[in-house]
């Protein structure tokens, strides 16, 4: 059974996957730090728009409430798991290079079991923080 974060994610997207489990963990994290979210939080997410990679950007929307229709979510296409928060002030949260590759790799086996691990992981493991 998934946590219930997961089953709305999976909702919200379509499918659940590895790469929109980071992206929420990747929100949920900024809105953290910043002590920001919707209205207040603006994210650029450099994945662009080409799956799975992309699929990133749904779960920063969902965590985030930053969103397509308020203007204060945009893509580039630079095709890399980063994005850059501005709240008070700026962040840049990477995805790790080890995330990266088990996303990548696990993506093609089961969608699901790649999004539980990286939902299991800590933001330590995860993510590079700067800002």
């Amino acid at each position: 059974m998934l946590p219930p974060e997961l089953e709305r994610l999976k909702s919200f997207h379509g499918h659940l996957g590895p790469y929109a489990a980071a992206g929420y963990r990747m929100g949920m994290l900024a809105c953290k730090l910043l002590c920001a979210r919707g209205k207040k939080l603006r994210a650029e997410v450099k994945t662009g728009i080409s799956p799975p990679i992309s699929c990133m950007i749904d779960g920063i929307q969902l965590s985030s409430s930053c969103t397509l229709g308020k203007g204060n979510i945009t893509a580039t296409d630079e095709g890399i798991p980063e994005a850059i928060f501005k709240g008070e002030r700026e962040l840049i949260i990477s995805l790790k290079e080890n995330a990266h590759e088990i996303a990548k790799n696990m993506q093609k086996e089961d969608e699901e079991a790649a999004a539980l691990k990286i939902w299991e992981m800590t933001d330590e493991e995860l993510f590079e923080v700067k800002g």
